[in-house]
Protein backbone atom coordinates (compact mmCIF):
# COMPACT_ATOMS: atom_id res chain seq x y z
CA UNK A 1 0.00 0.00 0.00
CA UNK A 2 1.77 2.92 -1.30
CA UNK A 3 0.04 6.57 -0.83
CA UNK A 4 2.12 7.81 -3.63
CA UNK A 5 0.28 5.15 -5.60
CA UNK A 6 -3.04 6.00 -4.43
CA UNK A 7 -2.53 9.69 -5.38
CA UNK A 8 -1.37 8.65 -8.91
CA UNK A 9 -4.68 7.08 -9.35
CA UNK A 10 -6.42 9.68 -8.61
CA UNK A 11 -4.96 11.87 -10.20
CA UNK A 12 -3.40 14.34 -7.95
CA UNK A 13 0.43 15.69 -8.56
CA UNK A 14 2.08 17.67 -6.04
CA UNK A 15 2.79 17.72 -2.07
CA UNK A 16 -0.14 16.72 0.22
CA UNK A 17 -0.05 17.62 3.72
CA UNK A 18 -2.83 17.71 6.53
CA UNK A 19 -5.05 20.89 5.61
CA UNK A 20 -7.84 21.49 4.66
CA UNK A 21 -6.68 22.16 0.88
CA UNK A 22 -5.36 19.00 0.56
CA UNK A 23 -8.50 17.19 2.23
CA UNK A 24 -10.95 19.14 -0.39
CA UNK A 25 -8.54 18.24 -3.44
CA UNK A 26 -8.04 14.60 -2.64
CA UNK A 27 -11.72 13.69 -1.84
CA UNK A 28 -12.77 15.05 -5.12
CA UNK A 29 -10.37 14.17 -7.09
CA UNK A 30 -11.60 10.75 -5.33
CA UNK A 31 -15.28 11.20 -6.32
CA UNK A 32 -14.13 12.35 -9.69
CA UNK A 33 -11.94 9.97 -11.18
CA UNK A 34 -12.67 6.24 -8.72
CA UNK A 35 -16.56 5.11 -9.70
CA UNK A 36 -18.74 4.21 -6.83
CA UNK A 37 -20.11 0.22 -7.97
CA UNK A 38 -21.53 -2.83 -6.56
CA UNK A 39 -20.07 -5.08 -9.42
CA UNK A 40 -18.44 -7.82 -7.68
CA UNK A 41 -21.51 -8.07 -5.43
CA UNK A 42 -23.05 -9.01 -8.81
CA UNK A 43 -20.67 -11.50 -10.33
CA UNK A 44 -21.08 -12.64 -6.35
CA UNK A 45 -17.29 -11.84 -5.76
CA UNK A 46 -16.88 -11.56 -1.83
CA UNK A 47 -16.43 -8.29 -0.79
CA UNK A 48 -13.83 -7.40 2.14
CA UNK A 49 -13.78 -4.43 4.64
CA UNK A 50 -9.74 -4.35 4.84
CA UNK A 51 -7.91 -1.29 3.73
CA UNK A 52 -5.45 -3.49 1.59
CA UNK A 53 -7.92 -5.40 -0.14
CA UNK A 54 -9.49 -1.74 -1.25
CA UNK A 55 -6.13 -0.61 -2.07
CA UNK A 56 -5.65 -3.64 -4.28
CA UNK A 57 -8.99 -4.31 -5.96
CA UNK A 58 -9.15 0.18 -6.45
CA UNK A 59 -5.20 1.35 -6.76
CA UNK A 60 -4.17 -1.91 -7.98
CA UNK A 61 -6.63 -3.56 -10.19
CA UNK A 62 -8.46 0.30 -11.44
CA UNK A 63 -12.16 -0.75 -10.46
CA UNK A 64 -14.31 1.19 -8.36
CA UNK A 65 -15.95 -0.03 -4.87
CA UNK A 66 -19.30 1.00 -2.41
CA UNK A 67 -18.89 2.64 0.81
CA UNK A 68 -16.73 -0.05 2.83
CA UNK A 69 -14.32 0.15 0.04
CA UNK A 70 -14.32 3.76 -0.72
CA UNK A 71 -14.24 4.69 2.58
CA UNK A 72 -11.97 2.80 3.63
CA UNK A 73 -9.64 3.31 1.02
CA UNK A 74 -10.17 6.93 1.61
CA UNK A 75 -9.79 6.76 5.54
CA UNK A 76 -6.50 5.20 5.04
CA UNK A 77 -4.98 7.18 2.65
CA UNK A 78 -6.03 10.59 4.35
CA UNK A 79 -3.98 8.65 7.93
CA UNK A 80 -1.28 8.40 5.89
CA UNK A 81 -1.07 12.21 4.88
CA UNK A 82 -1.34 13.24 8.30
CA UNK A 83 -5.17 13.67 9.50
CA UNK A 84 -7.11 12.37 12.42
CA UNK A 85 -9.77 10.06 10.98
CA UNK A 86 -12.71 8.86 12.75
CA UNK A 87 -14.60 5.74 11.60
CA UNK A 88 -18.35 5.75 12.32
CA UNK A 89 -20.98 2.91 11.65
CA UNK A 90 -23.70 4.98 10.03
CA UNK A 91 -27.22 3.59 8.93
CA UNK A 92 -28.75 5.24 5.46
CA UNK A 93 -32.43 5.54 5.94
CA UNK A 94 -32.23 5.03 9.83
CA UNK A 95 -34.75 7.46 9.57
CA UNK A 96 -37.38 5.02 8.37
CA UNK A 97 -36.07 1.57 9.39
CA UNK A 98 -34.80 2.63 13.06
CA UNK A 99 -31.41 1.36 14.49
CA UNK A 100 -31.19 -1.98 12.29
CA UNK A 101 -30.11 0.07 9.76
CA UNK A 102 -27.00 1.51 11.79
CA UNK A 103 -23.67 -0.44 10.19
CA UNK A 104 -24.80 -0.17 5.84
CA UNK A 105 -22.30 2.64 5.78
CA UNK A 106 -18.82 3.71 6.59
CA UNK A 107 -18.66 7.72 7.62
CA UNK A 108 -15.42 9.80 8.02
CA UNK A 109 -14.72 12.72 10.29
CA UNK A 110 -11.96 14.45 9.95
CA UNK A 111 -11.20 16.98 12.42
CA UNK A 112 -8.75 20.14 11.93
CA UNK A 113 -9.53 23.25 13.68
CA UNK A 114 -13.31 22.02 13.32
CA UNK A 115 -14.63 18.14 12.73
CA UNK A 116 -15.79 17.91 8.49
CA UNK A 117 -17.97 15.10 7.08
CA UNK A 118 -15.65 13.42 4.59
CA UNK A 119 -17.86 10.49 2.28
CA UNK A 120 -16.80 9.08 -0.85
CA UNK A 121 -19.45 6.39 -0.44
CA UNK A 122 -22.30 7.43 -0.95
CA UNK A 123 -23.06 7.19 -4.31
CA UNK A 124 -24.59 10.56 -4.86
CA UNK A 125 -23.30 12.04 -1.39
CA UNK A 126 -20.38 14.65 -1.02
CA UNK A 127 -18.08 16.16 -3.44
CA UNK A 128 -16.12 17.94 -1.13
CA UNK A 129 -16.28 17.32 2.35
CA UNK A 130 -18.25 19.73 4.47
CA UNK A 131 -17.87 20.79 8.10
CA UNK A 132 -19.98 19.19 10.55
CA UNK A 133 -23.18 21.91 11.16
CA UNK A 134 -25.98 22.27 10.84
CA UNK A 135 -27.96 23.75 7.80
CA UNK A 136 -28.14 23.24 3.64
CA UNK A 137 -25.04 23.54 1.67
CA UNK A 138 -24.77 23.31 -2.19
CA UNK A 139 -23.42 20.07 -3.21
CA UNK A 140 -22.43 20.27 -7.62
CA UNK A 141 -26.03 20.39 -8.84
CA UNK A 142 -27.60 19.29 -5.77
CA UNK A 143 -28.60 20.74 -2.26
CA UNK A 144 -27.59 18.73 0.70
CA UNK A 145 -28.43 19.47 4.15
CA UNK A 146 -27.19 18.63 7.82
CA UNK A 147 -29.24 18.46 10.89
CA UNK A 148 -28.91 17.51 14.51
CA UNK A 149 -31.50 14.83 15.46
CA UNK A 150 -31.96 13.55 18.80
CA UNK A 151 -29.68 11.99 21.55
CA UNK A 152 -26.30 12.85 19.64
CA UNK A 153 -27.20 11.91 16.10
CA UNK A 154 -26.63 14.10 12.88
CA UNK A 155 -28.75 13.12 9.63
CA UNK A 156 -27.59 13.73 5.98
CA UNK A 157 -30.51 14.79 3.92
CA UNK A 158 -29.68 14.21 0.00
CA UNK A 159 -30.88 16.24 -2.50
CA UNK A 160 -34.62 14.75 -4.00
CA UNK A 161 -32.87 14.39 -7.01
CA UNK A 162 -30.66 12.02 -5.52
CA UNK A 163 -31.24 8.36 -4.97
CA UNK A 164 -31.31 7.11 -0.92
CA UNK A 165 -33.02 10.43 0.97
CA UNK A 166 -31.34 10.35 4.35
CA UNK A 167 -27.89 8.78 5.97
CA UNK A 168 -27.65 8.71 9.70
CA UNK A 169 -23.83 8.88 12.16
CA UNK A 170 -23.00 9.33 15.63
CA UNK A 171 -19.39 9.87 16.74
CA UNK A 172 -19.78 7.86 19.70
CA UNK A 173 -21.23 4.94 17.32
CA UNK A 174 -17.85 3.39 16.01
CA UNK A 175 -18.70 -0.62 16.42
CA UNK A 176 -16.44 -2.10 13.96
CA UNK A 177 -18.94 -5.37 14.20
CA UNK A 178 -21.74 -2.85 12.51
CA UNK A 179 -19.90 -2.68 10.15
CA UNK A 180 -19.01 -5.88 9.37
CA UNK A 181 -22.58 -7.65 9.80
CA UNK A 182 -24.14 -4.89 7.49
CA UNK A 183 -21.00 -5.36 4.99
CA UNK A 184 -22.01 -9.24 5.24
CA UNK A 185 -25.55 -8.60 4.88
CA UNK A 186 -25.80 -5.97 1.92
CA UNK A 187 -23.94 -8.62 -0.20
CA UNK A 188 -26.03 -11.70 0.40
CA UNK A 189 -29.44 -10.92 1.62
CA UNK A 190 -31.70 -11.29 -1.30
CA UNK A 191 -33.39 -7.98 -0.30
CA UNK A 192 -30.22 -5.66 -0.39
CA UNK A 193 -30.35 -3.35 -3.16
CA UNK A 194 -27.25 -4.14 -3.82
CA UNK A 195 -27.81 -7.87 -4.65
CA UNK A 196 -30.65 -6.38 -6.96
CA UNK A 197 -29.50 -4.04 -8.86
CA UNK A 198 -25.96 -3.47 -10.86
CA UNK A 199 -25.19 0.26 -9.80
CA UNK A 200 -21.78 2.85 -10.95
CA UNK A 201 -22.38 6.06 -10.49
CA UNK A 202 -19.49 9.11 -10.66
CA UNK A 203 -19.31 13.10 -10.08
CA UNK A 204 -18.27 14.59 -13.49
CA UNK A 205 -17.63 18.40 -12.35
CA UNK A 206 -20.22 19.38 -10.93
CA UNK A 207 -22.62 16.74 -12.44
CA UNK A 208 -23.71 13.46 -11.24
CA UNK A 209 -23.60 9.97 -13.74
CA UNK A 210 -24.90 6.99 -12.22
CA UNK A 211 -26.68 3.92 -14.72
CA UNK A 212 -28.73 1.19 -12.27
CA UNK A 213 -28.96 -1.60 -14.33
CA UNK A 214 -30.02 -0.28 -18.11
CA UNK A 215 -30.60 3.23 -17.30
CA UNK A 216 -27.84 5.75 -17.46
CA UNK A 217 -28.61 9.10 -16.08
CA UNK A 218 -26.67 12.79 -16.03
CA UNK A 219 -27.94 15.06 -13.38
CA UNK A 220 -27.35 18.65 -14.81
CA UNK A 221 -28.33 22.21 -13.95
CA UNK A 222 -30.99 21.63 -16.65
CA UNK A 223 -32.05 18.55 -15.33
CA UNK A 224 -32.49 14.54 -15.74
CA UNK A 225 -31.02 13.39 -19.06
CA UNK A 226 -31.77 9.48 -19.42
CA UNK A 227 -31.11 6.81 -21.62
CA UNK A 228 -31.22 3.22 -21.67
CA UNK A 229 -28.67 0.84 -22.31
CA UNK A 230 -29.58 -1.85 -25.01
CA UNK A 231 -27.26 -4.35 -25.17
CA UNK A 232 -24.09 -5.95 -23.51
CA UNK A 233 -21.30 -4.44 -25.90
CA UNK A 234 -22.95 -1.09 -25.13
CA UNK A 235 -23.26 -1.36 -21.12
CA UNK A 236 -19.89 -2.15 -21.35
CA UNK A 237 -18.71 0.34 -23.31
CA UNK A 238 -20.60 2.89 -21.05
CA UNK A 239 -19.04 1.50 -17.93
CA UNK A 240 -15.09 2.35 -19.79
CA UNK A 241 -16.44 5.78 -21.49
CA UNK A 242 -18.37 7.46 -18.83
CA UNK A 243 -17.49 5.73 -15.34
CA UNK A 244 -13.96 4.89 -16.01
CA UNK A 245 -14.06 1.01 -16.06
CA UNK A 246 -12.24 -0.80 -18.37
CA UNK A 247 -14.33 -4.29 -17.75
CA UNK A 248 -14.96 -6.32 -20.36
CA UNK A 249 -16.10 -9.11 -18.23
CA UNK A 250 -19.15 -7.36 -17.06
CA UNK A 251 -21.39 -8.17 -20.20
CA UNK A 252 -21.31 -11.59 -18.80
CA UNK A 253 -23.69 -9.86 -15.75
CA UNK A 254 -26.37 -8.34 -19.15
CA UNK A 255 -28.84 -11.81 -18.56
CA UNK A 256 -29.34 -10.79 -14.78
CA UNK A 257 -29.60 -7.12 -15.58
CA UNK A 258 -31.96 -7.19 -18.15
CA UNK A 259 -34.21 -9.32 -16.02
CA UNK A 260 -34.45 -7.14 -13.30
CA UNK A 261 -35.02 -4.36 -15.58
CA UNK A 262 -37.88 -5.89 -16.96
CA UNK A 263 -39.27 -7.29 -13.18
CA UNK A 264 -38.75 -3.56 -12.40
CA UNK A 265 -39.89 -1.77 -15.58
CA UNK A 266 -42.72 -4.05 -16.47
CA UNK A 267 -44.34 -4.28 -13.19
CA UNK A 268 -44.27 -0.04 -13.34
CA UNK A 269 -45.81 -0.23 -16.48
CA UNK A 270 -48.65 -3.11 -15.79
CA UNK A 271 -49.40 -0.48 -12.51
CA UNK A 272 -49.54 2.78 -14.87
CA UNK A 273 -52.03 0.59 -17.26
CA UNK A 274 -54.26 -0.48 -13.79
CA UNK A 275 -54.47 2.65 -13.31
CA UNK A 276 -55.50 4.25 -16.51
CA UNK A 277 -58.41 1.47 -16.62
Amino acid sequence: MSLQDYLTRIGLRGAVRPDLATLNAVHRAHVETIPYEDLDVQFGAPVSRAADAAFDKIVARRRGGWCYEMNGLLGWALEEIGYKVERLAGGVERASRGDSAVGNHLVLIVTLDRPWLVDAGFGDGLIEPVLLKEGAFANGVMTCRLAQIEDGWWRYYNDPSGSAPTFDFHRDVTDEALLENGCAMLQTHPESPFVQNAVVQRWEGGEHLSMRGRVFQRLAADGKHQETVNDADEYVRVLKDRFKLDLPEAAALWPKISARHEAVFGARAEAAEERAD
